[in-house]
């Protein structure tokens, strides 16, 4: 059978009527503008058939400026998730229009003593207030305020996001111009790039007298933005090829002078050499700020001889597509260069912290995590023991073809702790690896890795999504130390640009094709609306299990029911708890837990307890249609 097409129509009645006339041109007869179905973004506009015009480029240029809410002002309404990021998207703005911000009262609950609301300024706000002293001074300060205006106010609302109350846009006096906005005070993270850019006469101090006068943190036109607090007290473990620092102050330059919101920093070695670098542009800023929950840092250079020294930090989004939140090329693998590139990659994120970071089996990255997030839960990444598995055992992959998948099979299909062992035991006894003392090791530490452990931990199912999309096997020729540093940042702005346009494709389906039912199901129906089709998809597997899943045994439990749970003619049961107060449901498999999505067992409960509307709590945000709204 021919797979069914998906149902665009909707019935809409919009159209336009025209006819020609007896002058021969063409007027309207009609027009009817109400449409009766969601309309799609401007981002996503290129994919409608009308509209093939619209180039690549431009659709993930589209994208990534609706997201990071670059191509506009502050507007009424405009929802943020701390003050600190209502603060940090003014200041943005102000440097883009040439003003200095300053943080103006603050009004705190009574309930439980958070912000309430708050006034952000221009810093030429008010009149400074005659002091009798000044009389006495023979240099008076110069009066800097001119009793401008211009202002916005957030206040906090019942669902906990900050929106803007008032917004004041106009200012009383000249504003700054671009080549000198990043000498203003709230702008000194701006750095001086778009000046260099913008060919403006801006005094440059020499290097050597900025690194005699500077304490701190200090945006140097000549190095672009350098941390001298966190300077390492030793030379740099790898060299650089010569010529590549001032390739890759040029490249970042040009990206700042193109979007202000473009961040990068670089780290000195003893010898004031550029060390360390790490950026992160718009989009993925962006993408932090809605998917950062979990974080996969990717050392996996280490697998590929001769390699640059490249670090990406990883992510998922709503359609468990790969997003990058930030990138960093080492130079250096000491614990100070790890604990400044975590320490510089949340300020890039505007203080932001990951809940879950997963990394390699490496103690000096580990111990630096610790160190700067010791609040996040740190988790080593099955993708990456399975690496190091394959790098290891190497000879293996010659002599057997069928390894890798035998590998792979128990690395990533086994959630329970009794089916992974029982896998590893087979594979040890198929090719022959029982005296393997390494590989006795890794398994000795299964509970720090292993999938079928650790289940209590979000982390978004990443593993699957890097055992698919392995980036830096496809980055590996332009990794090679010998290959230039500017062909490597091109092609990793293709890599990027194919995984934006991958979104915005999913984000145009998504848009105009729903994801077809099993059946008519009241359940799958409540629950399609608001997840992406992808997680949909996974949620009605859950679903379809569920129909082959028994209730063996319930029992009360003060106010809680338990239920035992397996699957027809299986042994094997599952706990699942209920509390009827508030629908809340567990089990022991802890699916929910470890990915955000309901497994089979609870739904079996849900549905044994006439529950027919998914509640709440168990459709998270980040897996929704909405999630970047």
């Amino acid at each position: 059978m021919r797979k069914s097409q998906q149902e665009t129509r909707t019935g809409c009645l919009a159209h336009m009527t025209i006819a020609r006339q007896p002058n021969g041109k063409y007027s309207v007869l009609h027009l009817e503008t109400e449409h009766n179905h969601e309309l799609v973004t401007p981002s996503t506009a290129h994919m409608l058939p009308s509209h093939k015009r619209l180039s690549f480029a431009q659709a993930v240029e589209a994208t990534i400026m609706n997201d990071s809410g670059l191509d506009g002002v502050p507007k009424l309404g405009m929802g943020f998730d701390t003050e600190d990021h209502a603060y940090e998207f003014y200041n943005a703005y102000a440097g883009r229009v040439g003003f200095n911000v300053r943080k103006d009262y603050v009004n705190k609950s009574k309930v439980d003593g958070g912000v309430a609301s708050r006034r952000f300024l221009c810093s030429r706000e008010g009149f400074r207030q005659k002091d009798k002293r000044d009389t006495n001074i023979k240099r008076p300060r110069k009066e800097t305020r001119t009793g401008c205006s211009a202002q916005l106010v957030i206040s906090r609302q019942p669902d906990g996001i900050y929106r803007v109350t008032h917004f004041e846009e106009k200012h009383n006096h000249e504003l700054v111009a671009t080549c000198i906005v990043h000498t203003l005070r709230s702008q000194e993270r701006l750095g001086t790039t778009q000046a260099v850019e913008d060919g403006s006469n801006v005094l440059h101090k020499s290097a050597s007298e900025s690194f005699h006068n500077t304490v701190g943190v200090f945006n140097d036109p000549g190095y672009g933005p350098i941390n001298y607090e966190h300077k390492l007290p030793f030379k740099r473990t790898r060299d650089m090829k010569d010529g590549e620092v001032e390739k890759m102050k040029q490249h970042f330059q040009i990206k700042r002078s193109k979007n202000p919101s473009f961040f990068y920093a670089f780290q000195l070695d003893a010898d004031v050499e550029i060390t360390n670098i790490f950026w992160a542009d718009a989009k993925m800023i962006v993408d932090y700020n809605y998917f950062g929950d979990v974080v996969c840092f990717n050392s996996s250079y280490r697998y590929y001889k001769d390699s640059r020294p490249f670090t990406p930090f990883l992510g998922i989004n709503n359609h468990k597509q790969m997003v990058i939140f930030g990138a960093a090329l080492l130079y250096d693998e000491t614990i100070e260069s790890f604990k400044w590139l975590f320490r510089i990659f949340i300020e890039a994120m505007s203080g932001r912290k990951p809940k879950t970071i997963l990394t390699g089996q490496d103690a000096v990255i580990a111990e630096a995590i610790n160190s700067i997030l010791p609040e996040a839960t740190l988790r080593i990444c099955a993708w990456h023991v399975y690496q190091d598995v394959l790098k290891q055992l190497n000879h293996l992959l010659v002599g057997s073809s069928s390894f890798v998948n035998d590998l792979s099979s128990c690395f990533f299909d086994h959630e329970e702790e009794e089916d992974f062992v029982n896998a590893w035991n087979a594979l040890l006894d198929m090719y022959d690896l029982r005296e393997n003392e390494w590989l006795h090791q890794i398994f000795e530490s299964r509970d720090r890795w292993a999938i079928a452990y650790g289940r209590h931990i979000f982390c978004a199912d990443v593993t699957s999504v890097l055992l698919l999309e392995n980036h830096t096997g496809n980055l590996k020729k332009c990794l090679k130390n010998d290959y230039d540093v500017l062909p490597f940042f091109k092609y990793l702005s293709k890599v990027m640009n194919d995984w934006n346009y991958k979104e915005i494709e999913a984000n145009y389906g998504m848009r105009q094709h729903v994801p077809e039912l099993m059946g008519d199901v009241i359940l799958l129906k409540h629950a399609r609306d608001p997840y992406t089709p992808k997680i949909f998809e996974l949620f009605q597997q859950e679903y379809e299990t569920c129909l082959n899943l028994v209730v063996k045994d319930s029992r009360e439990i003060g106010s809680l029911y338990e239920y035992k749970v397996s699957l027809y003619e299986q042994v094997r049961e599952y706990r699942v708890t209920f509390d009827p107060s508030d629908e809340t449901v567990t089990c022991s498999c802890m699916k929910f837990e470890y990915m955000g999505v309901l497994c089979s067992h609870a739904l079996k409960v849900l549905d044994y307890r006439n529950v027919r509307i998914l509640p709440a709590r168990y459709i998270l945000k980040r897996w929704t249609k909405d999630a970047r709204v």
